[in-house]
């Protein structure tokens, strides 16, 4: 309204200063007009009541089965691509795209990802990827974003592309890109297929007698104009080229008039053995992305397909929360009912989900009250689940009592009104508190209604959806959480949608739509994506949403700028002892279980959560913080956890120490007789490091702890492909052991940090000990290692020695490399270990 204002008061406005002033005020007058004459049709329900005056709109979306009167619509059957056959693939996609910037390649991508399905993407050029693995093939798929590339590929890369299709009966798709130039009856090269380019079209049709049709159902027409104007429709000269899908010309400017045309052409591999499935178009079209799963399960023989049975739960929360004037009344809850019938009909058992916040019954009009009264009076027809009494957002409070006592109340409500809540579900308003995690909801939760599933969509983020995730946490299933629609009531907007989109999908795929209760709903989930149980916990500062529904007495300052990852027995506990004489640098507090180390990346202890670890390091205090670091040794070679750790700590730097892994191997074995360890008590060294795998259970175990953390190169790798180089700092283990100053100064120049501490006063070589020591203040006397540490072990056996010189040495190699990579110098240990091997 303040637009249309000011182009009422526009002919005062002139050049003048005076003109300028009124012309001012004039649109401040009227906005300010409007705002009130809003905010009294608001206050007098006037806008509602223009609503509710006018019905609500009725989805008008009906299968063109419907409309010729051919009958009550049947979906078709679907068409079954499991094979039988002993097919020696992985059931992965191998992706070719121009680059890695371009949008259809990338749609591609996200098409997979949102599917589940492994892929690989690689550029398309002169080299190719390894293609099998021993006598299995590693893709089940080939992709290419231009068909036309494959097409053209070097002779050499073409014939090893075909010959591994045919071999194991791999399938390509391809795409043709757009172009600039229009062709009519052009040759694709080395195919009997002819195209013609840059076509407009309309009325979109699907192949009834296509094998590949599985989620696409035939059978209707989709009626208008299709989106662009660069379309590629072919025309085939060879019996092995079947249509998938067909169109006809907005303009009759073909040869052939304006019969329908081939959009998408399946090769079905007479003439070379090979099948293939050619798109005219991208994903401009939404069909096209039924298609291009039907054709990606198809060829794969069923290895990479999705269920046809789908599971649907559509919640209703916050159901007496709405604002007086836009609640339900009885005629939205008879709708509600109908609307509930009428879907049951398309989904099997189908019944709404309602959440409740018992504070808010009856807080509308005499009306509204009354459309309350008639929800509960059908309780027993609707599934419930409760929210928090009061609709509060549970990170708000750091007290489990008064969570407690608000669910209660709620539960209180719902044991007056017959309501049944015994689903094991519940779901926090705004997904307050299920992630980030705020362990005091999940310990109401669990103490009041035995939670135990509940729902996010912020899981590991809102967007890309795709990517969103289910997790479990203290044995509380969060599953996944796609949407959230409004306006039961008045304009009744979300059974309009919902009616529309399952009738759509009715009409268009072979989906079979079945409704579950909550609880079963989370268990098939995680039957069906059993990985992803295991929770990743993000860092809350790297999401603004996250930041928002996480508690304010927490702070991502109480989290680690740098991990010393180990490995173990190289000298991290020394490091650790001289990283806290620095004045600014605090380590997080000792473990009851693990001492100086949190071990939180790596076992069990990640399940405890963020709070749990958040708990070992100091609060931030006066607004300022401690420079805070995290030692755990075996982090090095943990396989998950450079994963975890960047989720969490994406720009924490890492330390680690590497020494000869001979020395290392041989240090371990020691360290474990030293601690009573049966079996290393009872064999010798070589024994362990030769152990094969029909050795016993614990002597292997014992070997590949010995040897498994030496190969350093292979798990600096898996480090850096998460890390950049620039977060990632390699301390030679035998200069920190004779020269500790030296070391530290190059470590606190990689960290940054200030002060900058003088080490040489701190630290003092002990003959006795025979290595460097702190030099405690009061007494200018040293303070050394525990007896555990820098002990002397007998010489190693020289077969020892000579089994594990060959051993790593070609990981010393790639280690060597790795530096050179890196642009880093090379220990003096490494080039003598590669110089004996």
């Amino acid at each position: 309204m303040l637009l249309e204002s000011l182009s009422v008061v526009s002919p005062w406005c002139h050049a003048s200063q005076i003109s300028i002033r009124r012309c001012m005020l004039g649109a401040l007058l009227l906005g300010f007009s409007s705002l009130l004459l809003s905010v009294y049709f608001i206050n007098h329900n006037s806008l509602r009541v223009f609503l509710r005056s006018h019905p609500p709109p009725r989805p008008t979306f009906q299968c063109r089965s419907q409309l010729d009167g051919s009958g009550p619509h049947e979906q078709s059957a679907a068409n079954v691509h499991a094979s039988s056959a002993q097919l020696r693939l992985d059931p992965r996609v191998l992706v070719f795209v121009e680059t890695q910037f371009s949008k259809l390649g990338k749609q591609i991508c996200e098409i997979l990802e949102g599917s589940r399905f492994r892929f690989k993407v690689e550029t398309t050029g002169k080299t190719l990827p390894v293609l099998t693995n021993l006598d299995k093939g590693k893709f089940a798929v080939i992709v290419f974003e231009n068909f036309e590339k494959y097409l053209a590929m070097h002779k050499w890369n073409r014939e090893l592309i075909d010959k591994y299709c045919r071999e194991y009966s791999v399938g390509i798709i391809g795409f043709i890109r757009p172009r600039e130039d229009t062709y009519t009856g052009a040759q694709l090269s080395g195919l009997p297929l002819y195209m013609h380019t840059n076509m407009a079209l309309k009325d979109y049709q699907l192949n009834p007698l296509s094998s590949i049709l599985r989620i696409a159902r035939a059978g209707e027409t989709f009626s208008g104009n299709l989106p662009g104007e660069d379309w590629t429709v072919f025309q085939p000269n060879h019996s092995t080229f079947v249509p998938l899908a067909k169109a006809r010309s907005q303009h009759d400017d073909i040869a052939d008039g304006n019969g329908p045309h081939t959009t998408v052409v399946q090769d079905i591999g007479k003439f070379d053995g090979i099948q293939r499935v050619i798109f005219g178009n991208g994903f401009g079209f939404w069909l096209h992305k039924l298609l291009f799963l039907d054709s990606i399960s198809f060829l794969s023989h069923g290895k990479l397909s999705l269920p046809l049975q789908r599971y649907l739960l559509i919640d209703i929360d916050d159901i007496f929360v709405a604002e007086r004037g836009s609640r339900m009344m009885t005629h939205d809850v008879q709708a509600l009912l109908d609307a509930q019938l009428q879907f049951r009909k398309l989904i099997h058992g189908f019944r709404f989900n309602l959440g409740f916040s018992g504070k808010f019954y009856h807080r509308g009009s005499h009306e509204e009250n009354k459309g309350d009264d008639m929800l509960l009076s059908h309780a027993h027809e609707f599934w419930w689940f409760c929210h928090m009494w009061s609709h509060s957002q549970p990170h708000l409070y750091d007290n489990v009592t008064l969570l407690e006592t608000e669910m209660r109340l709620n539960r209180e409500f719902a044991k007056n009104h017959r309501i049944q809540t015994d689903s094991g579900y519940s779901v926090a308003p705004h997904h307050s508190g299920v992630y980030p995690v705020h362990e005091p909801l999940y310990d109401a939760w669990k103490k009041v209604w035995n939670i135990r599933v509940t729902s996010t969509e912020e899981y590991p983020h809102l967007r890309p959806a795709r990517l969103r995730r289910g997790f479990v946490h203290r044995n509380i299933m969060i599953n996944i959480f796609m949407t959230h629609l409004s306006n039961y009531g008045n304009d009744r907007l979300s059974l309009y949608t919902f009616e529309s989109v399952l009738k759509f999908i009715k009409c268009w795929t072979n989906l079979k739509l079945s409704t579950i209760p909550p609880l079963q709903l989370a268990e098939k989930y995680f039957q069906m994506y059993p990985d992803e149980a295991d929770p990743i916990w993000m860092n809350p500062c790297e999401d603004k949403r996250h930041l928002s529904i996480w508690s304010s007495s927490k702070s991502c300052e109480q989290l680690p700028k740098f991990l010393v990852i180990g490995p173990q027995k190289t000298g991290t506990t020394a490091l650790y002892s001289f990283l806290t004489l620095h004045p600014t640098i605090a380590s997080n507090h000792p473990s009851p279980d693990t001492f100086e180390e949190v071990q939180f990346f790596n076992g069990k202890n990640y399940y405890r959560g963020l709070d749990w670890y958040q708990s070992f390091f100091p609060a931030p205090r006066n607004g300022s913080a401690p420079f805070l670091f995290e030692k755990s040794a075996n982090y090095f070679d943990g396989e998950l956890v450079p994963q975890r750790a960047h989720a969490l700590l994406p720009r924490a730097k890492l330390v680690t120490i590497l020494i000869s892994p001979t020395k290392r191997a041989y240090s371990w074995y020691q360290h474990q007789r030293s601690h009573g360890d049966a079996v290393a008590l009872n064999f010798t060294f070589y024994d362990v490091i030769t152990a094969n795998d029909l050795s016993p259970k614990p002597l292997r175990e014992l070997r590949n702890r010995c040897l498994n953390p030496g190969l350093y190169a292979q798990h600096l790798e898996r480090w850096l492909s998460f890390y950049p180089p620039q977060q990632l700092m390699i301390i030679d283990g035998e200069e920190l052991k004779s020269d500790p100053v030296r070391a530290m100064n190059k470590l606190q120049t990689f960290l940054a940090i200030t002060p900058f501490f003088d080490y040489s006063g701190s630290l003092r070589f002990d003959p006795h000990k025979g290595f460097f020591c702190k030099v405690l203040s009061q007494n200018n006397r040293t303070k050394c290692l525990g007896q555990g540490k820098g002990r002397l072990y007998p010489p190693m056996e020289i077969r020892a020695e000579k089994f594990l010189k060959a051993y790593y040495l070609s990981h010393n190699v790639a280690l060597s490399k790795l530096f050179n990579n890196l642009r880093q110098p090379q220990p003096h240990w490494l080039k003598e270990d590669l110089s004996r091997g």
